[in-house]
């Protein structure tokens, strides 16, 4: 092995290269520059990270063939370095690498374990998404010269069985609540695991794509990975993860960052997120500035220099509104034939979350003639496309309501993901990835039939596999992804591949969940219908752009190239809004006409004079998808005119949170009037806290213009 490498801290200024983000600039002087431009936001960048004290062990021919960039390098040391610390409840620090596509957190991972492994510990755990991924495991190493560490799948080893001594384990998230009751004993996977680390595991876990474990309190799977981390408390944890840190309660899993708990500010998560979410944007952009400064986090982009984003949005033809005003008014006949039925919940749960789904894939299936038409246009200037998409009385009136929905059903658009394949020239042109076993196939003789996607010898997984390898070497052009198939599949434009050609991203469907949008948003157009109530989704994901910029990159200015702000109504104003325009405009215009009931938007679904009104704005848009058109253009107009008024208003009043805001040079004249140092003992090391109160002149400069007649 060769000597090792010192690495010394080089921090230095960073030229801007777009708007709120910054070229960033490498704090370790060892490596080969990464192959294409990264940056950081403008608030990350303005805080340094801590000097570098720990000696790498990775050979010099991985550093100097550039196997490993400088960038890739410099989260690897500072993972270690964290690494290095114990926190105050005896538990080993872990890291957060908060890296975007294309910066290479596969390798960084890789070279992580790589590195474990020189410094003599063979065993390390690697959690991802899908089993599937276990072959990106072993081409990260390989692709650091490091194919001697062999990956073990665990869903290929029988419960009890640990014959492999040394190696990567490598498991999804769903693996640790697995069971078994073979032969009369109960076995879990999570003892499995345990078992094979044995006591005192000091190697590397990875918590990949480490977002599946947000809801950490409430489901099994969440649970198990806080309990894999507390049983083994020397481990040295690694979360990835470009949305792991999206909002403030979905940080509750990573226990090892040292943020709350035994020596810290606060005592419990429960406190660190009341005080967060307490002190809105501006807090959260400030805790991921220090978690860089503290050592344990590191975020970086690819430039989106070049990059172009817009929303395409489509005018409805009169065919489909008059088939969408026809289900709408079918569902209100469905929904005012089972008032009756409104205190069985689980009936009205299932109505709603059917009701919800099915105006959903109606708006979807309004968006594919246009959709063709923009890609085709894409394909004639040499690009290739990505396309994103998710009693005797009762039994009378169920038969009247079926043939009535049987009717309508004549009317209604084709499967959307089968008519797209179709007008894209068929299967032989187009990749599919998604978790569908079978579709509807157009033959040459205009003929449909039902076939299978299996491919010979190939599970549904591995022909995902497949078509990504035909689109990656050219050989379909067209690639349709669902989430399904999303999270770890990556479609770049890599150096390493044949297909170079720049891509388009068509978003046809927003995630529902809102960090999943961000695991699929690139160069993206996204196509809406002029149907107001379809913002729904773009709402949620317009939230969580703004959080995760916050939280994520420490600035929520830093996904302004993926904007839907204009969408962002959850919020205060948002609330106060919403519930406004119901009792103002809907209970009373629309329940005097008779459009609309009043318990589509309340908890008892049934006219009510002291109806208790459970108004929230994922709520209010979802719901208002069940009315017609014109009805449902009107209410959101009224809805957004009074959100821009209660917006505008509260800025001039200057109760509206803005988050960290720059004091622009301009003309503008800043003043420093004091300074206060606070001092922190703060885990898992010492800083400090500078207070500066500055003064703003705000200088502004009038222009007239005058015309020749004024001047004369």
């Amino acid at each position: 092995m060769n000597k090792n490498h010192a690495a010394h801290p080089s921090h230095s200024a960073n030229a801007t290269v777009a708007n709120n983000c910054s070229v960033h600039m490498c704090a370790a002087n060892i490596g080969i520059s990464h192959p294409d431009i990264v940056v950081e936001t403008n608030t990350l960048s303005s805080v340094p990270p801590p000097d570098i004290t720990y000696t790498l062990s990775i050979p010099d021919r991985t550093v100097s063939s550039g196997l490993l960039s400088a960038l890739q390098l410099e989260a690897i040391i500072y993972a270690c370095q964290q690494h290095e610390v114990i926190l105050q409840n005896g538990q080993r620090a872990g890291f957060l690498i908060g890296d975007g596509a294309g910066v290479g957190k596969g390798r960084t991972v890789a070279g992580i374990i790589l590195e474990s492994f020189l410094k003599g510990r063979k065993r390390a755990l690697w959690f991802s998404v899908s089993n599937d991924l276990k072959y990106d495991a072993e081409r990260d190493l390989r692709d650091i010269d490091a194919p001697n560490i062999p990956v073990f799948a665990l869903n290929k080893i029988k419960y009890g069985d640990m014959a492999t001594s040394e190696g990567v384990l490598f498991a999804t998230y769903s693996a640790l609540i697995g069971e078994s009751q073979a032969g009369g004993q109960h076995r879990t996977r999570l003892k499995q695991i345990l078992d094979w680390c044995k006591p005192n595991f000091d190697g590397v876990i990875v918590f990949d794509e480490c977002h599946k474990a947000k809801n950490a309190t409430s489901t099994k799977m969440g649970k198990a990975v806080l309990d894999l981390q507390n049983k083994l408390p020397r481990a040295r944890v690694v979360y990835a993860s470009a949305t792991g840190a999206s909002e403030p309660k979905n940080m509750i899993y990573m226990s090892r960052l040292g943020i709350w708990g035994q020596g810290t500010p606060f005592k419990t998560f429960d406190d660190f997120l009341h005080a967060i979410e307490k002190r809105g944007v501006g807090a959260m952009e400030i805790v991921a500035m220090d978690m860089k400064v503290s050592g344990m986090y590191i975020a970086r982009q690819l430039s989106f220099s070049g990059v172009s984003f817009r929303i395409e949005e489509i005018t409805l033809d009169e065919q489909f509104k008059l088939v969408y005003n026809k289900a709408a008014r079918l569902v209100r006949e469905t929904q005012t034939a089972t008032l009756g039925l409104a205190s069985r919940k689980s009936l009205w749960g299932q109505f709603w979350s059917s009701h919800q789904r099915f105006f959903k894939y109606l708006c979807i299936a309004a968006k594919v003639r246009r959709l063709v038409e923009i890609a085709y246009t894409e394909l004639q200037q040499g690009k290739v496309i990505i396309l994103c998409v998710f009693s005797a009385k009762l039994e009378e009136l169920k038969l009247r309501l079926l043939g009535k929905i049987a009717e309508l059903g004549k009317e209604l658009p084709l499967n959307t993901l089968d008519e797209l394949i179709d007008r894209f020239g068929g299967p032989e042109k187009v990749s599919e990835m998604t978790g569908r076993k079978g579709r509807v196939v157009r033959r040459p003789d205009s003929s449909v039939r039902y076939e299978t996607r299996a491919e010979q010898g190939l599970s549904i997984d591995h022909v995902n596999i497949r078509e990504k390898e035909r689109f990656m070497t050219g050989e379909k052009l067209i690639a349709i992804i669902s989430e399904a198939a999303s999270s770890g599949i990556s479609l770049q434009a890599d150096k390493r591949v044949q297909n170079r050609r720049r891509r388009v991203h068509m978003t046809l469907e927003l995630p529902w969940s809102a960090d999943r949008a961000i695991q699929q948003f690139g160069a993206c157009a996204c196509v809406c219908v002029c149907l107001r109530g379809v913002v729904e989704v773009a709402n949620i994901v317009a939230v969580y752009l703004r959080s995760h910029g916050a939280l994520t990159h420490g600035d929520r200015r830093a996904t302004e190239s993926r904007d839907l702000s204009q969408y962002n109504f959850e919020n205060k104003v948002g609330e106060s809004s919403s519930l406004s325009t119901i009792i103002d405009y809907s209970l009373i215009f629309y329940m005097k006409q008779g459009m609309i009931d009043v318990g589509i938007f309340c908890k008892e679904p049934r006219l009510s004079q002291n109806t208790e009104r459970d108004c929230s704005i994922t709520k209010f848009l979802n719901r208002i998808l069940g009315m017609e058109v014109h009805h449902q253009n009107s209410l959101f107009q009224y809805f957004t005119d009074n959100f821009d008024y209660l917006i505008n208003k509260d800025k001039k009043e200057g109760k509206y949170d803005m988050g960290i805001l720059d004091l622009a040079p301009g003309n503008d004249e800043i003043h420093e009037e004091t300074q206060e140092k606070f001092l922190t003992l703060g885990n898992p090391q010492e800083g400090q806290v500078i207070l500066y109160k500055v003064h703003v002149r705000k200088i502004r400069i009038l222009v007239l213009l005058l015309s020749k007649d004024a001047l004369n």
